[in-house]
């Protein structure tokens, strides 16, 4: 596996290859290739090549997990205080504390409980509507916080592309949607390769149209899958057949199509809402309603098979269980999968909002009655960082920027002020980031703040999907405000 988007998959080559030979690079491509560290240190880099051989990845056999084992940290990684370095593993034993400065500023941390809570209370909400839930993977695109969600009783993950598909399998995930449409035959050629590799793997893909099934099939050819599911997706505002025509005309390639099987519907509702409440209210109940019209199409064509509907990756998954999950339960032979994914983190910007409206509509019922979703989930993501600079009585500069933190759906918001490990009690109030430079973070300050240089700060974030990406390494905190463990990203 190469864990690096942009690397492709499988190698160009002017000539065409036998059977043998191409399923021989099928099996050598996908293996995990992360930076290792042996025991004397010493750092050995992966290349980009391909060796046409039983493959190893650093003397060790295939199949080895993406975890924190063996990876050596140094203060090359933001977040990481240590020249010298250090394992992942030994991170949590050192009790580190963002706010006493122990972390190398700035750093993002996950706050451990608020996971768990969040994790508990959606899956619950999931249970109490017989729903399923597949988490979607490219919010932290942490092959741990993935296991662990699926160990708690996730169904599996979804993923946006074939590198993060290749991330989580080579991880030890084989219970995967692929919502995305992935392109052309070659693309078709590198997911073949990763069906190859992982013959044990369940993986549903997106289509929505007779190109996307072309890509399919040839998926199908090279990887020998005789049944790779597809959902024939219907979407507004994104990617998705628009009208009963292009349904058909999806489902008609699908059934023509070697080694592929019509595996049920998909659709995305957070693509169809708009700035307007009530237009979006509109727009996704008309999605709602070509997705029951698609889903009955392949019902039709498919009328003994188990099938998959899938929506749910917004604030307005509510919805999608009230229009989609009767659906399901009167047709008897198919399942309803969510797929959130910054759920499970929260946030004090677009989730927090989204949070309020559901709960003005009323739609979180966990068990039969309602809960407040705004109240219910906790932000578990904080940016700390340090005042470098207070050049005048309202500004200061704070040693965070837009390398380091989410600004496309609102800017960090301060949640506390510590000095020396100490919060500072009321000196939060009336700081603002006004804007944010690639490497730093203009905070707009009352003229009296006794806010002051090396001042540690706390921030919450808006839209974690987009923060965790800037990150190689997101630490975990206790409830001790001390680190529990440094969690390696795979965004390639």
């Amino acid at each position: 596996m190469n864990p690096y988007r942009g690397i492709p998959l499988t190698p160009a080559s002017p000539r065409k290859r036998g059977e043998e030979e191409e399923a021989a690079v099928a099996v050598n491509l996908f293996r995990p290739r992360l930076p290792i560290r042996r025991n004397d240190n010493v750092a050995i880099s992966i290349s980009a090549c391909y060796v046409w051989s039983t493959p190893t990845v650093c003397g060790t056999a295939m199949g080895l997990p993406l975890s924190p084992d063996s990876i050596h940290l140094d203060a090359t990684t933001r977040g990481v205080p240590l020249v010298e370095g250090i394992a992942a593993e030994a991170v949590g034993a050192r009790k580190w504390s963002p706010a006493s400065g122990d972390l190398g500023l700035p750093a993002l941390t996950v706050d451990e409980a608020a996971f768990v809570h969040n994790r508990d209370l959606f899956l619950r909400y999931c249970a109490s509507v017989n729903a399923l839930v597949a988490p979607h993977a490219k919010t932290p695109m942490s092959p741990e916080l993935s296991a662990s969600l699926r160990q708690a009783g996730a169904w599996g993950a979804s993923v946006a592309g074939i590198q993060q598909a290749a991330v989580l399998l080579a991880s030890g995930e084989r219970r995967l949607i692929l919502a995305n449409e992935i392109g052309g035959l070659a693309a078709g050629r590198r997911l073949g390769a990763l069906l190859a590799t992982y013959p044990d793997a369940e993986i549903h893909v997106f289509a929505d149209s007779p190109a996307a099934v072309a890509a399919y099939a040839e998926a199908a050819r090279v990887g020998k899958c005789t049944a790779l599911s597809v959902l024939v997706e219907v979407g507004a505002g994104r990617a998705g057949a628009r009208d009963a025509g292009a349904v058909d005309a999806v489902i008609a390639a699908v059934l023509a199509a070697d080694g592929l099987v019509l595996g049920g519907v998909a659709t995305y509702e957070g693509a169809a809402a708009v700035a307007d409440p009530d237009a979006t209210t509109r727009a996704i109940a008309a999605l709602m309603t070509c997705t029951a019209d698609a889903f009955a199409r392949v019902r039709m064509a498919a009328p003994g098979r188990h099938l998959i509907v899938t929506a749910g990756g917004s604030l307005h998954f509510d919805r999608v269980v009230a229009a989609l999950g009767p659906l399901v339960e009167r047709d008897g032979n198919a399942v309803l999968i969510l797929r959130s994914g910054a759920i499970f983190f929260s946030d004090h910007g677009i989730y927090a909002k989204g949070f309020a409206a559901m709960d003005a509509r009323g739609g979180f019922v966990v068990d039969g009655a309602p809960v407040s979703a705004h109240k219910g989930f906790r932000p578990a993501l904080t940016l700390w960082a340090e005042v470098l600079s207070r050049p005048q009585p309202d500004l200061a500069i704070c040693g965070f920027g837009m390398r380091d933190v989410s600004f496309d759906q609102g800017l960090p918001v301060v949640l506390r002020v510590y000095r020396d490990g100490i919060e500072q009690a009321g000196l939060a109030d009336g700081l603002a980031v006004a804007r944010l430079n690639d490497q730093h973070a203009f905070l707009t300050v009352p003229a009296a703040s006794r806010l002051a240089v090396g001042d540690i700060l706390a921030f919450g974030i808006s839209h974690p999907c987009t923060c965790f990406d800037r990150w190689r390494v997101v630490f975990g905190l206790g409830g001790d405000g001390t680190v529990t463990r440094a969690l390696t990203t795979h965004f390639g």
